[in-house]
């Protein structure tokens, strides 16, 4: 019997990819662990390949198609004795209530005490919907009753419900309480361009990283309580000092960054301050023992924010490589998922394009993010009450309250700021 070839879910939360291209061709002989396609996900492209052996008997879906469901047939594998006459119509995708897809079934382990039951729909017939999908639509108190599934068999699916419009559920009728209202959206498409039909432009069409960036930060800003505290930072130790270190690992062919300080300080801080160093869980905050730091890294397209595991154990020369490393293949979209996904916290520097300060938003579930500026030659007052000159460098702290209230928030800025100011401390 042929075997069916179908879109993998290349990360614990894709639901559908890019099938970027083939590696292979109808005719051709393949045996398992033979590379057979570059699959694009939202945030790398990787190569997926083949589990058993034999002839590709017939390819279903194009290479460059986007928006192709996990689970969907995509191509069929024929074995000894086999030919094309053995092929059957294809399904319009595999994915049934009976076997999830591997994206959900991963999200399901790590949210299961949070993810309401399947609602039924209204004609009494149950309605099919992704946990993730179930989750986000109570956290927003929307009424899936009400939601078009996109996904396979019409299962609703995460994208369904991110930025859906349709009307919250109803309080019931002996609750006087009123319901959550549903996120606000912009004018679509159309509504925009009528307002600039006699200008001209070009139309970009976004990619799924674009698409996603989208998504989460609109969330992430209407969804979660943000609010922000700010700190200056006397770097001239700390430049003292990474000179002195810079030209004693010459030699090794290691150069520290500025940035490479502030992720062991951040991860210090979050061993110092343990309560901040948590992440929201819907119904339940999660605190880390490890401090996993999220770095973000601007890519053509968008942004990545690969995470240094278990920062606060590692020398700054390691953070210094593993970061160089990380950023290299985010740039080429080469990173495995459990590479940028997880930690509690993150950094974003706009330092070196010149910003002195800003504001981040908070990437859920992370509990905060640093928002880090140039250091920059201003008059500062002295610790003798004399004028001098320091370099000074501008941090913000975006913060999900929901997870840090403002002591400990203060707590954990003042801890950074402590270890960066007295940066021989950090090695201690």
């Amino acid at each position: 019997m042929p075997i069916e070839i179908l879109m993998p879910a290349l990360s614990p939360t894709m639901e559908e990819g890019t099938l970027a291209k083939w590696l292979v061709k109808e005719g051709d002989t393949v045996s398992s662990g033979d590379l057979i396609a570059e699959i694009e996900t939202d945030k790398a492209t990787m190569e997926f390949e083949a589990v058993d052996e034999g002839v590709i008997g017939k390819i279903f879906v194009a290479e460059g198609t986007e928006g192709v469901a996990v689970n969907t047939l995509i191509a069929v594998l024929l074995e000894d004795g086999e030919s094309a006459s053995d092929i059957g119509a294809p399904a319009a995708a595999k994915k049934t209530e009976a076997e999830p897809a591997k994206a959900e079934s991963v999200e399901t382990s790590q949210a299961a005490a949070s993810t309401p039951a399947a609602p039924a729909a209204t004609s009494g017939e149950r309605l099919f919907a992704s946990p993730l999908a179930r989750r986000i639509a109570a956290d927003k108190g929307l009424d899936l009753t009400a939601i078009s599934g996109s996904g396979p068999k019409g299962r609703i699916v995460k994208a369904d419900v991110e930025n859906a419009t349709a009307a919250p559920k109803s309080a019931p009728a002996t609750s006087a309480a009123p319901a959550k209202a549903a996120l606000a959206t912009g004018a679509d498409a159309s509504q925009v361009a009528k307002m600039y039909a006699d200008r001209d432009y070009e139309e970009v069409t976004l990619d799924g990283m674009r698409k996603t960036i989208a998504a989460r930060l609109t969330e992430a800003k209407q969804t979660v309580p943000h609010f922000y505290l700010r700190r200056d930072i006397k770097l001239d130790s700390l430049l003292k000092f990474r000179g002195t270190l810079n030209k004693q690992l010459e030699a090794r062919g290691v150069k520290l960054s500025v940035n490479d300080f502030i992720i062991k300080a951040v991860a210090l801080a979050l061993q110092q301050v343990p309560e901040a160093n948590a992440v929201w869980a819907g119904d339940r905050v999660l605190q880390m023992k490890s401090s996993d730091v999220a770095v973000a890294v601007a890519i053509e397209g968008g942004l990545f924010t690969p995470v240094l595991q278990d920062s606060q154990m590692k020398s700054l020369s390691a953070l210094s490589a593993e970061m160089k490393d990380l950023a290299a293949r985010a740039r080429t979209r080469k990173l495995a998922p459990h590479e940028y996904q997880g930690g509690s916290f993150a950094i974003s520097n706009l330092g070196m394009f010149g910003i002195d300060n800003f504001d981040a938003i908070v990437n859920p579930p992370h509990a905060g993010i640093l928002a880090v500026g140039a250091g920059k030659k201003r008059p500062v007052v002295g610790d003798d009450g004399e004028l001098i000159v320091a370099t000074v460098m501008s941090v913000t702290m975006s913060v999900d309250h929901r997870v840090i209230d403002g002591a400990i928030g203060a707590n954990l800025l003042n801890a950074i700021v402590e270890n960066l100011e007295n940066p021989i401390a950090m090695l201690a």
